[in-house]
Protein backbone atom coordinates (compact mmCIF):
# COMPACT_ATOMS: atom_id res chain seq x y z
CA UNK A 1 0.00 0.00 0.00
CA UNK A 2 1.36 3.44 -0.86
CA UNK A 3 1.89 6.08 1.82
CA UNK A 4 -0.78 8.22 0.17
CA UNK A 5 -3.40 5.48 0.38
CA UNK A 6 -2.58 4.94 4.06
CA UNK A 7 -2.97 8.57 5.07
CA UNK A 8 -5.72 9.73 7.41
CA UNK A 9 -8.62 11.44 5.64
CA UNK A 10 -9.32 14.94 7.02
CA UNK A 11 -12.14 17.40 6.34
CA UNK A 12 -11.58 21.06 7.23
CA UNK A 13 -14.24 23.54 8.35
CA UNK A 14 -13.69 27.26 7.70
CA UNK A 15 -15.58 30.54 7.81
CA UNK A 16 -13.11 32.98 6.26
CA UNK A 17 -9.71 33.27 4.62
CA UNK A 18 -8.62 29.84 5.77
CA UNK A 19 -5.00 30.65 6.59
CA UNK A 20 -4.74 27.69 8.97
CA UNK A 21 -6.39 25.53 6.33
CA UNK A 22 -3.67 26.68 3.93
CA UNK A 23 -1.01 25.64 6.45
CA UNK A 24 -2.61 22.20 6.68
CA UNK A 25 -2.78 21.94 2.89
CA UNK A 26 0.89 22.84 2.57
CA UNK A 27 1.84 20.21 5.13
CA UNK A 28 -0.33 17.56 3.51
CA UNK A 29 1.41 18.18 0.18
CA UNK A 30 4.53 16.58 1.66
CA UNK A 31 4.68 12.87 0.78
CA UNK A 32 5.58 11.78 4.32
CA UNK A 33 2.74 13.73 6.02
CA UNK A 34 0.31 11.27 7.67
CA UNK A 35 -2.92 13.08 6.74
CA UNK A 36 -4.60 14.25 3.54
CA UNK A 37 -7.22 17.01 3.18
CA UNK A 38 -10.15 15.50 1.30
CA UNK A 39 -12.68 18.33 1.58
CA UNK A 40 -13.33 21.84 2.88
CA UNK A 41 -16.70 23.08 4.13
CA UNK A 42 -17.63 26.69 4.84
CA UNK A 43 -20.74 28.21 6.37
CA UNK A 44 -20.08 31.30 4.24
CA UNK A 45 -20.16 31.31 0.43
CA UNK A 46 -17.77 34.29 0.34
CA UNK A 47 -15.07 32.60 2.44
CA UNK A 48 -11.79 33.26 0.64
CA UNK A 49 -10.45 29.91 1.79
CA UNK A 50 -12.83 28.14 -0.59
CA UNK A 51 -10.94 29.52 -3.57
CA UNK A 52 -7.65 28.39 -2.04
CA UNK A 53 -9.01 24.87 -1.58
CA UNK A 54 -10.44 24.75 -5.11
CA UNK A 55 -7.11 25.90 -6.55
CA UNK A 56 -5.46 23.00 -4.73
CA UNK A 57 -7.94 20.55 -6.25
CA UNK A 58 -9.76 19.93 -2.98
CA UNK A 59 -13.52 19.27 -2.89
CA UNK A 60 -15.52 22.11 -1.34
CA UNK A 61 -19.03 22.61 -0.03
CA UNK A 62 -20.97 25.62 1.24
CA UNK A 63 -23.64 25.18 3.91
CA UNK A 64 -24.92 28.68 4.77
CA UNK A 65 -25.95 28.70 8.42
CA UNK A 66 -28.55 31.40 7.77
CA UNK A 67 -30.48 28.91 5.61
CA UNK A 68 -31.42 26.92 8.71
CA UNK A 69 -33.95 27.64 11.43
CA UNK A 70 -31.74 26.30 14.23
CA UNK A 71 -28.20 25.33 15.11
CA UNK A 72 -29.37 21.72 15.27
CA UNK A 73 -30.69 21.85 11.71
CA UNK A 74 -27.46 23.40 10.46
CA UNK A 75 -25.35 20.85 12.30
CA UNK A 76 -27.44 18.04 10.83
CA UNK A 77 -26.72 19.30 7.30
CA UNK A 78 -23.04 19.68 8.18
CA UNK A 79 -22.97 16.14 9.51
CA UNK A 80 -24.57 14.77 6.33
CA UNK A 81 -21.94 16.44 4.15
CA UNK A 82 -19.11 15.19 6.31
CA UNK A 83 -20.40 11.64 6.28
CA UNK A 84 -20.75 11.79 2.49
CA UNK A 85 -17.01 12.46 2.35
CA UNK A 86 -16.24 9.94 5.12
CA UNK A 87 -13.32 11.70 6.81
CA UNK A 88 -11.53 10.08 9.74
CA UNK A 89 -10.79 13.46 11.33
CA UNK A 90 -12.36 16.92 11.18
CA UNK A 91 -10.18 20.03 11.64
CA UNK A 92 -11.79 23.36 12.51
CA UNK A 93 -9.75 26.22 11.04
CA UNK A 94 -11.39 29.53 11.84
CA UNK A 95 -14.87 28.01 11.81
CA UNK A 96 -16.95 30.63 13.59
CA UNK A 97 -19.93 28.55 14.66
CA UNK A 98 -20.77 27.02 18.01
CA UNK A 99 -21.57 23.35 17.49
CA UNK A 100 -24.33 21.47 19.27
CA UNK A 101 -23.78 18.84 21.92
CA UNK A 102 -25.14 16.16 19.59
CA UNK A 103 -22.78 17.08 16.77
CA UNK A 104 -19.67 17.28 18.94
CA UNK A 105 -20.51 13.98 20.60
CA UNK A 106 -21.07 12.27 17.25
CA UNK A 107 -17.53 13.28 16.22
CA UNK A 108 -16.00 12.80 19.66
CA UNK A 109 -12.28 12.13 19.51
CA UNK A 110 -12.21 12.83 15.76
CA UNK A 111 -12.53 16.64 15.71
CA UNK A 112 -9.86 19.21 16.61
CA UNK A 113 -9.70 22.99 16.68
CA UNK A 114 -7.09 25.73 16.91
CA UNK A 115 -7.76 28.61 19.29
CA UNK A 116 -5.80 31.90 19.41
CA UNK A 117 -5.00 31.85 23.13
CA UNK A 118 -3.32 29.69 25.73
CA UNK A 119 -6.32 27.75 26.96
CA UNK A 120 -7.84 27.63 29.51
CA UNK A 121 -7.20 31.39 29.42
CA UNK A 122 -9.27 33.60 27.08
CA UNK A 123 -11.87 31.25 25.73
CA UNK A 124 -14.16 32.69 23.07
CA UNK A 125 -13.57 35.75 20.90
CA UNK A 126 -11.33 38.86 20.91
CA UNK A 127 -8.53 36.95 22.58
CA UNK A 128 -5.68 39.28 21.63
CA UNK A 129 -7.42 42.42 22.88
CA UNK A 130 -8.42 40.67 26.08
CA UNK A 131 -4.88 39.42 26.66
CA UNK A 132 -3.47 42.94 26.32
CA UNK A 133 -6.17 44.54 28.44
CA UNK A 134 -5.78 41.82 31.05
CA UNK A 135 -2.07 42.51 31.44
CA UNK A 136 -0.93 39.12 30.17
CA UNK A 137 2.82 38.78 29.70
CA UNK A 138 2.56 35.58 27.65
CA UNK A 139 -0.06 34.79 25.02
CA UNK A 140 -0.26 32.16 22.31
CA UNK A 141 -2.39 29.47 20.70
CA UNK A 142 -3.79 26.04 21.47
CA UNK A 143 -4.80 22.99 19.45
CA UNK A 144 -7.40 20.94 21.30
CA UNK A 145 -10.01 18.26 20.84
CA UNK A 146 -13.52 19.63 20.34
CA UNK A 147 -15.96 18.74 23.12
CA UNK A 148 -19.43 20.14 23.94
CA UNK A 149 -18.02 22.91 26.16
CA UNK A 150 -16.64 25.90 24.24
CA UNK A 151 -12.84 25.73 24.00
CA UNK A 152 -12.74 23.16 26.81
CA UNK A 153 -11.46 19.99 25.13
CA UNK A 154 -8.18 18.26 26.03
CA UNK A 155 -5.11 20.14 24.82
CA UNK A 156 -2.96 18.60 22.07
CA UNK A 157 -0.38 21.36 21.54
CA UNK A 158 0.35 24.95 22.55
CA UNK A 159 2.78 27.68 21.52
CA UNK A 160 3.67 30.82 23.46
CA UNK A 161 4.50 34.33 22.31
CA UNK A 162 5.46 37.29 24.52
CA UNK A 163 3.09 40.22 24.86
CA UNK A 164 5.20 43.29 24.10
CA UNK A 165 4.65 46.69 25.78
CA UNK A 166 3.62 48.38 22.52
CA UNK A 167 1.48 45.52 21.20
CA UNK A 168 -1.86 46.12 19.58
CA UNK A 169 -4.39 43.33 19.07
CA UNK A 170 -3.29 43.29 15.43
CA UNK A 171 0.46 43.04 16.06
CA UNK A 172 0.01 40.43 18.77
CA UNK A 173 -2.44 38.50 16.59
CA UNK A 174 0.03 38.43 13.70
CA UNK A 175 2.70 36.81 15.88
CA UNK A 176 0.22 34.32 17.30
CA UNK A 177 -0.99 33.44 13.79
CA UNK A 178 2.55 32.51 12.72
CA UNK A 179 2.65 30.06 15.61
CA UNK A 180 -0.80 28.71 14.71
CA UNK A 181 0.46 27.92 11.22
CA UNK A 182 3.42 26.09 12.76
CA UNK A 183 1.73 23.98 15.42
CA UNK A 184 -1.57 23.08 13.74
CA UNK A 185 0.01 20.85 11.07
CA UNK A 186 2.22 19.29 13.75
CA UNK A 187 -0.76 18.61 16.03
CA UNK A 188 -2.89 17.19 13.22
CA UNK A 189 -0.06 14.87 12.26
CA UNK A 190 0.23 13.58 15.82
CA UNK A 191 -3.50 12.91 16.03
CA UNK A 192 -3.45 11.23 12.60
CA UNK A 193 -0.64 8.96 13.78
CA UNK A 194 -2.63 8.04 16.88
CA UNK A 195 -0.23 9.71 19.30
CA UNK A 196 -3.05 11.74 20.87
CA UNK A 197 -6.50 10.31 21.54
CA UNK A 198 -9.46 11.60 23.52
CA UNK A 199 -9.90 9.64 26.76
Amino acid sequence: MSSTAARTRVAVLISGRGSNMSALLAASAQPDYPAEIIGVISNRADAAGLDVAKAAGIATAVIPHRDFVSRAAFDSALDRQLRAWNPELVALAGFMRLLTFEFTESWRGRMINIHPALLPEFKGLDTHRRAIEGGAKIHGCTVHFVTPGMDEGPIIAQAEVPVLPDDTPESLGARVLREEHRIYPQALARVARGEFTLP
